[in-house]
Protein backbone atom coordinates (compact mmCIF):
# COMPACT_ATOMS: atom_id res chain seq x y z
CA UNK A 1 0.00 0.00 0.00
CA UNK A 2 0.99 3.20 -0.86
CA UNK A 3 0.30 6.31 0.96
CA UNK A 4 0.40 10.00 -0.50
CA UNK A 5 0.37 13.14 1.28
CA UNK A 6 -0.81 16.57 -0.21
CA UNK A 7 -0.94 20.08 1.94
CA UNK A 8 -3.08 22.67 1.74
CA UNK A 9 -3.88 26.22 3.66
CA UNK A 10 -6.66 28.42 4.06
CA UNK A 11 -7.63 30.57 6.72
CA UNK A 12 -10.99 30.86 8.31
CA UNK A 13 -13.21 32.35 11.72
CA UNK A 14 -15.04 30.83 14.44
CA UNK A 15 -16.19 30.81 17.50
CA UNK A 16 -16.25 27.45 19.93
CA UNK A 17 -19.83 26.85 21.27
CA UNK A 18 -20.19 26.21 25.11
CA UNK A 19 -17.15 26.59 25.74
CA UNK A 20 -15.73 28.69 28.38
CA UNK A 21 -12.09 30.97 27.88
CA UNK A 22 -11.05 32.57 24.75
CA UNK A 23 -11.70 30.48 22.00
CA UNK A 24 -15.72 31.22 22.64
CA UNK A 25 -14.73 34.76 21.61
CA UNK A 26 -14.78 34.94 17.62
CA UNK A 27 -11.42 34.80 16.30
CA UNK A 28 -9.33 33.22 13.11
CA UNK A 29 -7.17 30.99 11.91
CA UNK A 30 -4.45 29.76 9.11
CA UNK A 31 -5.23 26.23 9.32
CA UNK A 32 -2.95 23.89 7.40
CA UNK A 33 -4.56 20.56 5.88
CA UNK A 34 -2.89 17.25 5.06
CA UNK A 35 -5.08 15.03 3.53
CA UNK A 36 -3.67 11.66 2.90
CA UNK A 37 -4.71 8.95 0.79
CA UNK A 38 -4.17 5.24 0.48
CA UNK A 39 -3.81 2.65 -2.54
CA UNK A 40 -2.03 0.35 -4.73
CA UNK A 41 0.41 1.52 -7.65
CA UNK A 42 -1.52 1.59 -11.18
CA UNK A 43 -0.30 0.80 -14.15
CA UNK A 44 1.14 3.90 -14.66
CA UNK A 45 3.19 4.23 -11.49
CA UNK A 46 1.33 6.04 -9.87
CA UNK A 47 -1.70 5.58 -7.17
CA UNK A 48 -3.39 8.82 -8.51
CA UNK A 49 -2.00 11.76 -9.67
CA UNK A 50 -0.84 14.51 -6.71
CA UNK A 51 -3.19 16.96 -9.78
CA UNK A 52 -6.07 14.94 -8.95
CA UNK A 53 -5.51 15.15 -4.97
CA UNK A 54 -5.27 18.69 -5.84
CA UNK A 55 -8.22 19.34 -7.66
CA UNK A 56 -10.57 17.46 -6.04
CA UNK A 57 -9.76 19.07 -2.45
CA UNK A 58 -9.16 22.64 -3.64
CA UNK A 59 -13.31 22.15 -4.95
CA UNK A 60 -14.95 20.39 -2.16
CA UNK A 61 -12.87 21.73 0.82
CA UNK A 62 -10.77 24.56 0.49
CA UNK A 63 -13.10 26.52 -1.83
CA UNK A 64 -15.75 25.88 0.60
CA UNK A 65 -13.53 26.56 3.84
CA UNK A 66 -11.40 29.45 3.21
CA UNK A 67 -12.13 32.93 4.19
CA UNK A 68 -15.51 31.73 5.45
CA UNK A 69 -16.83 31.91 9.12
CA UNK A 70 -17.18 28.01 10.16
CA UNK A 71 -20.24 28.39 12.58
CA UNK A 72 -22.47 29.14 9.53
CA UNK A 73 -21.58 25.70 8.37
CA UNK A 74 -20.89 23.48 11.54
CA UNK A 75 -23.10 24.15 14.58
CA UNK A 76 -20.04 24.30 16.98
CA UNK A 77 -16.72 24.14 14.46
CA UNK A 78 -13.95 22.28 16.68
CA UNK A 79 -11.03 21.08 14.73
CA UNK A 80 -12.19 17.49 15.48
CA UNK A 81 -15.91 18.29 14.14
CA UNK A 82 -14.00 19.81 11.26
CA UNK A 83 -11.85 17.30 10.35
CA UNK A 84 -14.15 14.35 10.68
CA UNK A 85 -16.33 16.47 8.05
CA UNK A 86 -12.97 16.60 5.45
CA UNK A 87 -12.93 12.84 5.94
CA UNK A 88 -16.39 12.16 5.23
CA UNK A 89 -16.53 14.68 2.46
CA UNK A 90 -13.84 13.55 0.47
CA UNK A 91 -14.08 9.82 0.84
CA UNK A 92 -16.46 8.95 -1.90
CA UNK A 93 -14.79 11.69 -4.50
CA UNK A 94 -11.07 8.99 -3.84
CA UNK A 95 -13.31 5.96 -4.38
CA UNK A 96 -13.67 6.83 -8.18
CA UNK A 97 -9.79 7.20 -8.72
CA UNK A 98 -9.27 3.68 -6.72
CA UNK A 99 -8.03 4.75 -3.81
CA UNK A 100 -9.33 5.96 -0.49
CA UNK A 101 -8.83 8.82 2.20
CA UNK A 102 -6.46 7.62 4.93
CA UNK A 103 -5.98 10.31 7.06
CA UNK A 104 -7.04 13.42 7.72
CA UNK A 105 -4.52 16.26 9.53
CA UNK A 106 -5.81 19.30 10.46
CA UNK A 107 -3.51 22.23 12.39
CA UNK A 108 -5.05 25.36 13.80
CA UNK A 109 -1.98 27.78 14.16
CA UNK A 110 1.30 26.55 14.82
CA UNK A 111 0.88 23.97 17.64
CA UNK A 112 -2.81 22.32 17.79
CA UNK A 113 -3.32 19.52 15.50
CA UNK A 114 -6.11 17.08 15.12
CA UNK A 115 -5.79 13.70 13.17
CA UNK A 116 -9.10 11.78 12.42
CA UNK A 117 -8.56 7.96 10.41
CA UNK A 118 -11.28 6.41 9.27
CA UNK A 119 -12.17 3.07 11.64
CA UNK A 120 -15.86 1.92 9.60
CA UNK A 121 -17.53 4.19 12.15
CA UNK A 122 -18.33 7.14 10.09
CA UNK A 123 -20.96 8.78 12.69
CA UNK A 124 -20.65 12.40 12.57
CA UNK A 125 -20.40 13.77 16.42
CA UNK A 126 -22.01 17.33 16.20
Amino acid sequence: MYYLLREFTFDAAHRIVDYQGKCEKLHGHTYRLNVTVAGKLGANGMVVDFAIIKKVVNEMIIDKLDHCYLNDLFPNPTTEIVAHWIYTTLLPAFKKYDCTVYEISLSEGANNTVTFRGDGDERHTE
